[in-house]
């Protein structure tokens, strides 16, 4: 099992921060080899991701959601084994740190190769970054939210 821990500050309040982050089926256009994502319930969504040519499919499972301050998931069925939780932290009016925590279970070779090479926390690291520029290029503005808890 990895674990991975990444943050990164956004330049958007945290109310809009977290309401995208609600928005599932908007992960494909900043989530590196996510290809499609559909909401198949109010917790669970269905993925079909592409990395290097490997596609996956698989169910993750909302566990916890706290509007403003946390969603928490783990996959419930499919080739990808993991969990995780993202949390948000107003720093001010304007400003939000978000923090990504996940954990992972490599599967067969190349997963375990590429995960032992940092390929995993580049690919989280670089998801952030372009979470930061997908929601501060829409100047705070979200494509919806989702305000329940879990």
């Amino acid at each position: 099992m990895s674990q991975i821990e990444e943050s990164i500050e956004v330049d958007a309040p945290v109310r809009a921060v977290y309401d995208q982050w609600t928005q599932f089926e908007d992960f494909p256009q900043f989530m590196d080899g996510v290809e499609r994502i559909e909401q198949r319930g109010p917790t669970l969504t269905h993925w079909v991701t592409s990395v290097h040519g490997v596609g996956r499919e698989f169910d993750a499972e909302v566990t916890e959601q706290v509007p403003d301050e946390r969603v928490a998931w783990t996959t419930v069925d499919g080739e990808v084994r993991q969990a995780g939780v993202v949390t948000f932290h107003r720093l001010d009016d304007a400003h939000t740190k978000v923090m990504l925590q996940l954990d992972h279970d490599p599967r067969g070779i190349a997963d375990t190769v590429g995960d032992k090479l940092g390929f995993v926390r580049r690919q989280a690291k670089g998801d952030l970054e372009r979470f930061k520029s997908f929601i501060e290029g829409r100047n705070g503005s979200t494509t919806g939210a989702w305000r329940g808890r879990v």
